[in-house]
C-alpha cells in the first residue's frame, strides 16, 4: 500500500459521510464524530442526499448495483473538502473501490478518483490531518478504564487504520488498552457474509467475544458499527458482560465531552 500524502494546511470545512449503519442504528456515533471535529474548530457539513457507499452490493458480487449507488453520491460532495467517514470499511469502499466501478465510464471514473482522494477514515483524519492531542484532556472523575480495540478487516487491511486507533486510545490518561489473542481476526460480520454463512459467522464472533472477555476488559471499542453491532449482540445473546462503544463516542466521552455537553445544557436551561 503506497504511503498516503496528507495535506499540510489544516482544513476549515469537512463533509461527514455517516454510513447507513450510523444513520439507522448508531446515530450517537455520528453525532460524537461531529462533536469531535467541531471541537477542533471545523465546520462539519452533512449533505442529506447521501446514502450508502454501495459496499453490500459490491461484496455480494453485484458491481452494477454498487456502481449505481456510488454514482448517486458523486454530485453530493461538490466542494473540495475532506470527506470524513466514521467507518474503515465504508471509507475503504469509497477510496479504493469507487474508482474501479466506473471503468467503462471515463468521465465518472475521473470524478470518483478525485472524490476518493478526499476520503479519510475518522481516526486517520484526527491523527494525520488534525494532529489532535488528547493526552491532557481526560477528567480524573472518569476513573480508570481497561479496553480492547477491534479494527475491522477493511479498516486494518485496506485503510491501515489500526495504528491510528491505537495511538488515540493510548494517548488517553486513565485508559489502558489490552491486546487480546484474536484481535486481528474477523468478527464474522462481513456484511452479507453473516447472512449467507450464519454458522461460520456465529463461531467467529463467539471466538472474538471470548477472547475479549478473557482479558478482563471493561469494554470493547471499534470504529466500525457493523462489527460493534455483531459483537455487542453476540455478547448480549450469550449473557456475556462485554460492553461495546464506537471509538468516536469513546473519545468524546473520555476527553470530557459529556461534561461539556451537560454544562452547555445547564447554561441553556438557566
Amino acid at each position: 500500500m503506497p504511503q498516503r500524502q496528507y495535506p499540510t494546511a489544516r482544513p476549515t470545512d469537512v463533509y461527514l459521510f455517516a454510513t447507513c449503519l450510523v444513520d439507522l442504528f448508531v446515530p450517537q456515533a455520528g453525532l460524537d464524530a461531529v462533536r469531535l471535529l467541531e471541537r477542533e474548530g471545523l465546520t462539519v457539513h452533512f449533505p442529506r442526499a447521501q446514502s450508502c457507499c454501495g459496499q453490500p452490493a459490491y461484496s455480494s458480487g453485484n458491481p452494477s448495483q454498487a456502481c449505481a449507488v456510488a454514482r448517486a453520491q458523486l454530485d453530493v460532495f461538490r466542494e473540495p473538502w475532506p470527506i470524513v467517514v466514521p467507518s474503515g470499511s465504508c471509507a475503504g469502499m469509497m477510496r479504493h473501490h469507487w474508482p474501479q466501478l466506473f471503468v467503462d465510464d471515463p468521465a465518472d471514473a475521473q470524478r470518483a478518483k478525485q472524490l476518493a482522494a478526499r476520503v479519510y477514515e475518522l481516526t486517520e483524519f484526527l491523527v494525520h490531518v488534525l494532529d489532535v492531542d488528547f493526552s491532557g484532556a481526560t477528567p480524573a472523575s472518569l476513573g480508570e478504564e481497561r479496553v480492547v480495540l477491534h479494527t475491522s478487516c477493511a479498516a486494518r487491511r485496506e485503510m491501515g487504520t489500526r495504528e491510528h486507533g491505537v495511538a488515540l486510545v493510548d494517548s488517553l490518561p486513565g485508559v489502558t488498552r489490552i491486546e487480546h489473542e484474536r484481535e486481528s481476526e474477523c468478527c464474522g460480520f462481513g456484511g452479507t457474509f453473516s447472512l449467507k454463512h450464519p454458522d461460520i459467522s456465529g463461531a467467529m464472533v463467539s471466538d472474538k467475544v471470548a477472547s475479549a472477555c478473557a482479558t478482563g476488559c471493561d469494554r470493547l471499542v471499534s470504529a466500525d458499527c457493523g462489527c460493534l453491532l455483531n459483537i455487542g449482540h453476540a455478547a448480549e445473546h450469550r449473557a456475556t458482560p462485554l460492553a461495546v462503544e464506537h471509538l468516536a463516542s469513546f473519545l468524546w466521552r473520555r476527553t470530557g465531552g459529556d461534561a461539556m455537553r451537560d454544562s452547555r445544557s445547564e447554561e441553556i436551561e438557566a
